[in-house]
C-alpha cells in the first residue's frame, strides 16, 4: 500500500513539475495554478506515503536509502509550501520541484525492502535526530536553489543580454534575501540534529571509536561550511555571488554526508 502510495505521489509530482517547466516557459497564469494545485497534491499524497510506510514498518520510516531520500524530498516539498505561504519569489516553484522529482526518481530505484531495525536503534531519538537533521537539509536544499538562481541570474545582467532567464528569475535581492532566510533556518535546525545525534550516539556506542564514521566526519565539515557562512554574513556582511558560491558548495557537502547515510554506524537497518 506504502509503496503504491509513493508511486502516484512520484507521478504527481512529475505532473506538477512539467505544469511548472511550461509556465517557466510560457508565463501563463492559468498554468502556474494548476502546477501549485498539483504541486500541493503530490505533497499530501506523499505525507499518507510515509504515515503508511511507518506502519507498516513499525518505526519511523527514515532508515534506508528509500526512505530517507524519499523523506528528503517530502521535506523539501512542504518546506517549500511553507515558504511560499509567506514570501514570493518569482519562478523558485519551478526549480523546487525539478530537485524534489529528481529525489523521487532517486528513491524510486532504491531498494525499498523494510529492514528490522537492532535494539539499539529502537530509540525515540531516532526519529527526533533523524528528521530535524533532515528538514535542516531541506531548508539548505532551498538556499542552494536560489544560490543557484542568483547566479544564473547575475550572468544575464553582466552579459547584458537580458534574454529568456532575466525575465523569468527574481531580482538579486530577493535571491539573495531568500539565501539567508533559508540558512537562518535551516543552520540551527542542522545545530540541533548534531547535538540529538551526539546525545544518542553517546547512549548506544559510549566510549567506542565512533567518532571517525563519514557521516560524522562529514557532518562537521558540513556544519563549519554553514558556521562559516553565517558568520561572514552577518558579521562582514557577505552578500550576492560570493554567498551563492558558499552555499552551493556548502550544499554538496550536505549531499555527501546523505551519500554516507549508508556507511559505518549509520547503517541503522543493517
Amino acid at each position: 500500500m506504502s509503496y503504491l502510495l509513493f508511486q502516484l505521489s512520484f507521478f504527481a509530482y512529475f505532473l506538477a513539475t512539467a505544469a511548472y517547466i511550461v509556465f517557466f516557459i510560457t508565463r501563463k497564469g492559468e498554468v502556474r495554478r494548476i502546477a501549485r494545485m498539483i504541486f500541493f497534491v503530490a505533497a499530501g499524497l506523499h505525507t499518507i506515503n510515509i504515515i503508511a510506510r511507518y506502519v507498516e514498518a513499525g518505526h519511523t520510516p527514515i532508515t534506508s536509502i528509500h526512505e530517507t531520500v524519499s523523506f528528503f524530498a517530502w521535506s523539501i516539498s512542504w518546506c517549500y509550501l511553507s515558504f511560499r505561504w509567506r514570501y514570493t519569489v518569482k519562478n523558485f516553484g519551478t526549480f523546487a520541484s525539478i530537485m524534489v522529482l529528481m529525489l523521487m526518481l532517486a528513491a524510486s530505484l532504491a531498494s525499498r525492502e523494510i529492514m528490522p531495525l537492532p535494539p539499539a536503534m529502537q530509540s525515540w531519538l531516532l526519529p527526533v535526530h533523524a528528521s530535524i537533521a533532515i528538514v535542516a537539509d531541506a531548508f539548505l536544499a532551498l538556499a542552494a536553489i536560489g544560490g543557484g538562481m542568483y547566479l544564473l541570474q547575475e550572468r544575464e545582467l553582466k552579459q547584458k543580454r537580458f534574454g529568456f532567464f532575466y525575465t523569468r528569475l527574481p531580482s538579486l535581492e530577493a535571491l539573495d534575501k531568500l539565501n539567508q532566510h533559508c540558512i537562518s533556518i535551516g543552520f540551527p535546525l542542522m545545530t540541533l540534529g548534531m547535538i540529538t545525534g551526539y546525545i544518542w550516539a553517546k547512549q548506544i556506542w559510549g566510549g567506542r571509536d565512533w567518532h571517525w564514521d563519514p557521516k560524522i566526519i562529514w557532518s562537521m565539515i558540513t556544519w563549519f561550511l554553514y558556521a562559516g557562512l553565517m558568520h561572514q554574513r552577518f558579521t562582514l556582511g557577505w552578500r550576492g555571488r560570493r554567498a551563492a558560491l558558499v552555499t552551493i558548495i556548502a550544499f554538496c557537502a550536505v549531499l555527501l554526508t546523505l551519500w554516507f547515510q549508508l556507511k559505518g554506524v549509520h547503517t541503522y537497518g543493517a
